[in-house]
Order: C-alpha cells, then sequence, then structure tokens
C-alpha cells in the first residue's frame, strides 16, 4: 500500500516537472536564442541580401539569416497579418525569391491537428495551473491530516479480520456481556432472530463510571461480531467551522452504510448529545445541528440498513430526551463497580502471564480493594510490576501488590518529610483514637491497618475494611460513623489538652455525615421521615450548583440544631469510649511512634486483650499462614457508592497533625 502510495505521488510530481518546462518553453520563444523582429526589419534585411530562409507558419515567419546575427541569434521570429502575401511584398520591395541566389520561402502545412495542437498549446498554462488547485483540494478532502478536510468523518475503521479483545479479556461486568452478546450473536447469525420476527436493537448506550470498561466492551465486541467497527470520539464531530459536525456524521454514516452489516462506536457521547435549549444562549448551536444529524441518520427514513450503533457516556442525564427513545438507544446498558466476585475475576485477567509469586492471594487483595474500577485494578496490577522490577525481583511478591493498593490510595511514602516528636506523637494519638473507637462499636467495619507514615497530603490514616460490599446503610452503622470520626479530635483533647488542624477533614465529612442524615435519608425523629431541599444541577453551568429550599427559616434553625447534636453525641460518646479505655489507647499510640504502622496479628495483640476483645462487635482478626512470608496489609479505599448514599463506609484516612485542610 505504502509503495503503490509512493509510485502514485512520484508520478504526480513527474508530471508537474514536465508541465513547468513545457510552459517554459512556451511562455518565452526566446530561449534557445530566439527573438521577435518586425516585418520592416525582415524586408530591409532581404534587400540587404542576408537573410537565408523565411518559414512561413500562419501569421508567424521564422526568419534564418546567412550569418549569426547579434547576440549570437540564429534565426528570429516576425509577425504578419492575416491576408499578407509574403512573397509579393518581397517580390514589391525589390527582394529576389528563390534559389539560388534569392531569399527560399517555405510554407508550413496546417493540417487540423496542429491547428488543434497549437490551441491546446496556448492554452496550456491555463490547464496546468487548473489541474494543479484541482489536485491539490482531492487530496485535501481524501487526506484526514489534511488543512481542507472539513467534512470529512474522523472514524476510524477496524478490520474484522483481525484478532484484538474479546469477551474472554473483560471480567467483573457478566450482565452486560450477556447483553451484548446477544447483538454479536444477531450480526453473526440473524435468521435465528428474523425467523421469530425480532428485531435488533439499533442502538446500546453504555452507561457506568470511569473505569469501569465502557470502552473495553466496545472492543470486546469489535473483536467478537467479525464485522466492520468505526470507532470515534464525540468532540471529534465538532469543528470551529459551522455545519462540519453535521457534515461529518453524514459522512461516518455514508460509511457505515457502504460497510454494513457494521458497528459504529461514539465514545464520550455526551459532547455532541447534550440536552438542546439548555445553554446560556439557548439557541440553535453547531453541537445542536450535530445532534440534529444524529437523531435523523439512527432513525430516519432509511431504517433498512443492518447497522448497530454503540455508544458510551458517564454522563446519562445531560443526554437529550429524543436520544434516548426507543428506534435509536432502544437498550441502556449499565457497567457498575464490581462486588468482590468481579474484581476478582478481573485480577486474573490482568495477572494472566505475569510472574506470580505462590504466596500471592488475588481474593485476599479482592477484598481489600472495595470501591476499585477495573481501571484501578488494572493498575493496581501495573504498579506492582513496577515495584518488583524496581527491586530487581523475579517474580511479583504480595509486599508489591499491598504497597500498591496504598500508593494508588494515598499515594507514595513521603521519607524525606521529617516531623518533630511532638508532632509524631499527637500523629499517634490521632490515629489511635480513631482506631479504638472503630474497634468498639458494634456497626463500626473492622480496622485494618494503622499509619503515621506521611503519604501524598496526609500524615497519616487508618483504614477501615468492611466485611462485605455494602449497598444499603442503617441509622446505626452512620451513628458509629459519626463517632469514629469524632475519635481523633477527642484524643488529641484528651492527652494533650490541645486540638490542631489535623481534625479538619475529620470534621467536615462528620457534618457531612449528620446533614446527609437529616436532610437526604430522613432520620431525624424531630424532624420526621422527609426531605429538605432539592438540588439542582444545571446542564452547562455545573453540577449542584445550588439548592432550592423547600422549607422556612424555623425548619433551618431545626436542622442546624439536629445536626449540632447529633456532632455532639457523637464527641460524648467518642469521649466515652477514649476515657474508659485510655490505657489501650496509650499502647497503641506508642506502638505507632515506635513501629509507625501496625496492622494484622501485631493489632490484635495490642487491642484483642480480656478488657475488650470479649466484647460485642469486636471483629475477628485473619491469621497469616505461617508457610507466607509476613506482609504488611494495605488500606482499603470506600465502598461501592450507590446511588441512594454517596458518603464514604468510614473514616479510612484521616490525615494527622500538621496536615491543615488536606483532604484524606
Amino acid at each position: 500500500m505504502g509503495s503503490n502510495r509512493w509510485l502514485r505521488n512520484s508520478f504526480v510530481y513527474l508530471l508537474v516537472i514536465i508541465g513547468i518546462i513545457v510552459i517554459f518553453y512556451t511562455l518565452l520563444p526566446s530561449f534557445g536564442g530566439r527573438n521577435e523582429e518586425s516585418l520592416t526589419t525582415v524586408i530591409a534585411m532581404a534587400k540587404s541580401n542576408e537573410i537565408r530562409e523565411i518559414l512561413v507558419d500562419g501569421k508567424k515567419l521564422t526568419v534564418y539569416p546567412k550569418a549569426t546575427g547579434r547576440g549570437g541569434v540564429d534565426r528570429f521570429i516576425s509577425r504578419i497579418g492575416n491576408d499578407t502575401d509574403v512573397i509579393g511584398l518581397l517580390v514589391e520591395s525589390g527582394v529576389q525569391v528563390g534559389p539560388p541566389s534569392g531569399v527560399e520561402v517555405s510554407f508550413k502545412g496546417s493540417s487540423g491537428l496542429s491547428s488543434l495542437f497549437g490551441l491546446l498549446l496556448n492554452f496550456l498554462p491555463l490547464i496546468f495551473f487548473g489541474g494543479l488547485i484541482l489536485f491539490m483540494m482531492r487530496q485535501a478532502q481524501g487526506s484526514n491530516n489534511q488543512t481542507l478536510s472539513f467534512g470529512r468523518s474522523r472514524a476510524r475503521m477496524m478490520p474484522f479480520n483481525r484478532p484484538g479483545v474479546t469477551f474472554a479479556d473483560v471480567a467483573g461486568v457478566d450482565e452486560a456481556k450477556n447483553e451484548l452478546e446477544e447483538v454479536v450473536d444477531f450480526l453473526k447469525y440473524p435468521e435465528r432472530f428474523l425467523s421469530l420476527g425480532a428485531r435488533i436493537p439499533k442502538g446500546i448506550l453504555l452507561v457506568g463510571q470511569p473505569g469501569t470498561g465502557k470502552t473495553l466492551l466496545a472492543r470486546a465486541v469489535a473483536g467478537e461480531a467479525g464485522v466492520p467497527f468505526f470507532h470515534i470520539s464525540g468532540s471529534e464531530f465538532v469543528e470551529m467551522f459551522v455545519g462540519v459536525g453535521a457534515a461529518r456524521v453524514r459522512d461516518l454514516f455514508d460509511q457505515a452504510k457502504r460497510n454494513s452489516p457494521c458497528i459504529v462506536f461514539v465514545d464520550e457521547i455526551d459532547a455532541v448529545g447534550r440536552h438542546r435549549g439548555a445553554g446560556l444562549g439557548g439557541g440553535h448551536d453547531e453541537r445542536e445541528q450535530t445532534l440534529n444529524q444524529i437523531l435523523v441518520e439512527m432513525d430516519g427514513f432509511e431504517t433498512t440498513t443492518n447497522l448497530i450503533v454503540l455508544a458510551a457516556t458517564n454522563r446519562p442525564d445531560i443526554l437529550d430526551p429524543a436520544l434516548l427513545r426507543p428506534g435509536r438507544f432502544d437498550r441502556r446498558v449499565t457497567l457498575d463497580l464490581p462486588d468482590v466476585v468481579g474484581r476478582t475475576a478481573i485480577l486474573k485477567v490482568h495477572a494472566a502471564g505475569k510472574p506470580l509469586a505462590p504466596e500471592v492471594r488475588l481474593k485476599v487483595l479482592a477484598k481489600e480493594t472495595p470501591g476499585f474500577s477495573g481501571a484501578d485494578l488494572s493498575n493496581l496490577v501495573n504498579e506492582a510490576a513496577l515495584l518488583a522490577a524496581r527491586a530487581n525481583k523475579k517474580s511479583i511478591f504480595m509486599v508489591e501488590f499491598e504497597e500498591a493498593v496504598e500508593r494508588i490510595i494515598a499515594g507514595p511514602e513521603r521519607k524525606s518529610r521529617v516531623i518533630s516528636p511532638r508532632e509524631k506523637e499527637m500523629t499517634a494519638y490521632h490515629e489511635a483514637g480513631h482506631a479504638l473507637a472503630a474497634w468498639t462499636l458494634p456497626h463500626a467495619d473492622r480496622v485494618h491497618k494503622i499509619s503515621i507514615v506521611a503519604r501524598g497530603v496526609m500524615g497519616g490514616h487508618t483504614s477501615l475494611l468492611p466485611d462485605e460490599d455494602r449497598y444499603l446503610w442503617t441509622k446505626n452503622q452512620f451513628l458509629d460513623m459519626l463517632v469514629v470520626t469524632m475519635g481523633g479530635r477527642v484524643a488529641e483533647q484528651l492527652i494533650f489538652d490541645e486540638v490542631t488542624t489535623g481534625a479538619s477533614n475529620d470534621l467536615e465529612r462528620g457534618t457531612k455525615i449528620a446533614l446527609s442524615m437529616i436532610k437526604r435519608y430522613g432520620m431525624s425523629e424531630a424532624l420526621g421521615p422527609r426531605t429538605f431541599g432539592k438540588r439542582e444541577e444545571l446542564v452547562f453551568l455545573g453540577r449542584e450548583i445550588s439548592e432550592e429550599r423547600d422549607y422556612g427559616d424555623k425548619v433551618a434553625e431545626e436542622i442546624d440544631e439536629e445536626v449540632k447534636q447529633l456532632i455532639g453525641m457523637s464527641y460524648r460518646r467518642a469521649e466515652e469510649i477514649l476515657v474508659t479505655h485510655k490505657p489501650k489507647l496509650v499502647r497503641l499510640a506508642e506502638y505507632l511512634i515506635e513501629h509507625e504502622t501496625l496492622s494484622g496479628d501485631n493489632l490484635a495483640r495490642v487491642l484483642g486483650d480480656d478488657e475488650l476483645g470479649d466484647e460485642p462487635g469486636t471483629p475477628a482478626i485473619p491469621v497469616i499462614p505461617p508457610e507466607t512470608p509476613p506482609y504488611t496489609p494495605a488500606p482499603a479505599p470506600s465502598p461501592v457508592p450507590r446511588p441512594a448514599t454517596s458518603l464514604p463506609s468510614q473514616i479510612e484516612v484521616s490525615p494527622g497533625p500538621g496536615s491543615g485542610d488536606a483532604d484524606g
């Protein structure tokens, strides 16, 4: 393909060079020693017997002197009228015509072919420049990276005979795979569906949070279907020129129809599919023209084309209703964050082919990574491989995976950060307060790891790991979560009789939890089971830019009072726990000051004595098998956020003193 293009371009350049040479000879008749003289000069030279021969070619005379003239010219030309008799004019002037002593006059025969050639020769410059301009325009329209290719679609077609991603490479989204396998079966075996009168959906919208595998699933469909696959991003339709977006949509669907049956995949369709008339101008802008053309192409008058449109977005709420109606995007496939089974399957896919040590347990990693998306898990395996390569290891061990989890959640260790002994002590008591409160409360998640090692902007963190993926929240869980958030602040007040800026993030999280309990979930006994305020999402101005108050000032005062009571009650409960178990708090903080990190069996030995170990709600601590080397477990992120709530499960990461308002 490349050699043919090179030969074609070389041929074009050769024609251009030949044309330039011909034009040079045509426009410069004096080239090679030729110039033009008047007819009077020719007659005078003939009288002086200085001319050897005159060649008559229509209105042009080519004169050959007997000797080389001025400037080394061996011939020159002259012009005559239409009815001029050259021989008669020479005879009247006294010039002897004919050999041997006279001037030889000869006539050049003028055929139709020579006349046509002369006409073409006169128009050759115009033809050449016109052809050159036409060639440049065709080259610009036929290439994607040229200046004039405005109306050409930027879609790339993946050859259907090239092996790529298949459904075997996609894990953790079994329901979504089943939905799309039906599309693949229809393209492979259409008679199975047509015999029952079934109609395959014209469009399928993939919806999910970033990193859940929407684009990967579309690539798997391309690898499984065995038909041409066009893929394009929504932002590639819109250009700075008016009408380009609609032209590119037309060109994309024209290409798809010529290659049907095929699949068209539009990634991030919200770039052009936003709700019409919702902008500040409210007019018919370029983006709306592009959207209108998409609507017409997907469900217009031509409905017999075997064409399926896949689209992906993480903002389905802002898409135009006309785009989502049956007949265009008939089916919506939702990709959630994977559960523990899905995370295990995803880790197996990404770990395939990598040299894992025998001690690596992917199920344990899956339990330690709630809330991780497929992209996060892929990054986790890659980070572990990089850490193993940095240490010149031949295999990837569990310690690399644990460190990779911490790096993804909190960032790399800040070993160069130097803190004073007092700040280190205050950070240790702060984190110990969180951990001791969570260890005691029956509805709190179990303590997974405590660390006062600085990572990113955090001075320390306490990681709480839920026993299972959580989809619903109870009031008791929220109340215990509030107590845990207050644990760090209470520990500082109890031990040092002082408070620091390290609890700023804790207070912010606690206030948010209390407000959500009262205003969104109706968990206030005084205000009753109702919600307060309506969140407004303006499509072009931002998400939740304002809240419409549907309550009066008196209710607002009651909400403030309820929030104050909830936080105050949580503070007192945390204070009661830490005062009761102060020796345990001191022992825990001293261990952190000495070792900086506490987890696993060591955590059970420090906290699990007779005083506290038999209390209800105390979680069981997993024991590391003796045949595996000890490693440091990693902190767990927040559990899967669900539409019912956006709150995290626990105070999993808490900045230590000195971190200011750093968000943990």
